[in-house]
């Protein structure tokens, strides 16, 4: 199969005034996103607010991004739960409309032991059939880790299983049989330079030509470069995570113009404090004029 890399946007979801999916707005932000630096998008991720979203929504999402920039980027749909079966349903159905791979995260709150997780992610691998599936390891959210072992296990005994979205920090390295994408910003250069094949990140909404051009430089072995970028872009990344996700990166966006801030209960938007935190930033990074509203 082929590999999962590059600057991959975990896509946030426009909402109109009143909570509705605004698919309009969704595709004017993909092809936002993939004209500005983005080899790929994940649709129906934690950033696009999927516990709110329903199976109806995340398949119109995903079948409207994939219509306006499917043959120029590569479209991922978030299709884990905690729920095997209803993972497994999603799967297929992302699966039917299209999507290039699916994310399916380590089921949460319910805490299966060993032999349940095995059992879950090989009926959802089975599920997506010949699509790829990128395991999703996020200990923060989910209470349970998925150790390096057990992933390459996965990997070595379920052909579909081709990479991990690796969101601990403390566990980034090359795992035997599967693509390491970065899970969260600041160690993308660091995949990077373990081997890693790329990050599906969040701050590319904003800074996405400058991720794509730090990724272009280590890959192409100028590592100093990639270096200087990365300094430069570790205030975006803060800026992203002062609260919970998407709420700094949909402030960010909607500062630029790029969509609405407009959030899903339990999400709310940000508050006037941290909306100044984020413009601060932007307008430190030139991405803003000093002094403007919004």
């Amino acid at each position: 199969m082929a590999t999962i890399s590059g600057v991959i946007t975990a896509m946030a979801t426009p909402f109109d005034a009143d909570g509705g999916l605004d698919l309009a707005a969704g595709r004017r932000l993909a092809r936002h996103l993939v004209e500005n630096g983005s080899h790929g998008l994940v649709v129906a991720g934690t950033t696009g607010e999927s516990p709110t979203l329903n199976d109806d929504e995340k398949l119109q999402l995903l079948d409207a991004v994939l219509d306006e920039v499917g043959d120029r980027a590569t479209i991922v749909c978030g299709t884990g739960s905690n729920d095997t079966r209803h993972s497994a349903h999603l799967t297929r159905e992302a699966c039917r409309v299209g999507a290039h791979a699916v994310l399916v995260v380590t089921p949460y709150y319910n805490k299966p032991n060993e032999a349940g997780l095995k059992a879950h992610f090989a009926t959802v691998a089975e599920a997506a059939g010949e699509t790829p599936v990128i395991l999703y390891n996020i200990p923060s959210r989910c209470v349970l880790n998925l150790s390096t072992e057990f992933m390459a296990e996965l990997a070595a005994k379920i052909d579909n299983v081709v990479a991990v979205k690796q969101a601990n920090d403390d566990e980034l390295g090359p795992i035997e049989g599967l693509d390491i994408l970065a899970g969260n910003d600041g160690i993308f250069l660091k995949c990077l330079e373990i081997g890693g094949t790329g990050g599906i990140l969040v701050s590319s909404h904003l800074v996405g030509p400058e991720m794509r051009e730090l990724y272009d430089a280590a890959t192409s072995g100028d590592l100093d470069r990639a270096r200087e970028i990365h300094q430069r872009l570790v205030p975006i990344y803060d800026a992203t995570v002062i609260t919970a996700n998407p709420i700094p990166v949909k402030a960010g966006l909607s500062l630029l113009g790029v969509i609405d801030d407009n959030m899903r209960l339990p999400m709310v938007r940000a508050t006037e404090e941290e909306r100044a935190a984020v413009r601060a930033a932007l307008e430190r990074h030139g991405l803003l004029v000093a002094g403007g509203t919004g």
